[in-house]
């Protein structure tokens, strides 16, 4: 169970999700398996088994852009705008720009961002500054995203759900 240039076994260095036990210098590796209690699938890690959840969820949420109601959550619907995507807001840069302005709307958005987003005039007529490189904050730890689907998604898993935010 020795890795190149390792002196000892990895697992029992780093773990990797297993158990491992040792008896006489020898060790024996036991998988921890990780297994959906909907359809009995077995994963490596919490992290799979979490992501596969997903496919469980009911797909009610709507996009807050097109208005397609096929996603499982809100962190889903703002992902499909903010990869470029969406029929409503094509181009990745685009979209983070709609999302950021639209977030910055909303006043009970306002306490997860950062700094919100400046209306300034110009010679193109009204606009929004740039968007930050890390706008979004998640309140009860501190921790800042680039993307608002990010923060939403670290919402659903770390935190409970009568905290989380919702579009």
């Amino acid at each position: 169970m020795k890795g190149n240039g390792y002196s000892r076994c990895k697992d029992c260095v780093y773990g990797n999700g297993r158990e491992t036990n040792v008896t006489n210098n020898m060790c024996f590796s036991a998988v921890t398996v990780f297994q959906c209690h909907q359809c009995a699938r077995s994963f490596n890690s919490s992290n799979e088994l979490n992501m596969h959840m997903q496919v469980h969820r009911q797909k009610t949420v709507s996009c807050p852009v097109c208005g397609d109601t096929r996603f499982g959550s809100s962190a889903n619907a703002v992902q499909h705008v903010e990869s470029g995507y969406c029929t409503g807001c094509t181009g990745q840069d685009n979209a983070r720009q709609q999302i950021y302005e639209f977030s910055s709307g909303k006043g009970a958005m306002r306490n997860y961002m950062t700094e919100t987003a400046r209306l300034t005039y110009g010679d193109h007529g009204a606009s929004y500054d740039a968007v930050p490189d890390y706008p979004y904050c998640c309140r009860p730890c501190n921790k800042q995203f680039r993307n608002m689907s990010q923060l939403l998604q670290h919402q659903d898993n770390k935190h409970s759900r009568n905290n989380m935010l919702t579009y």
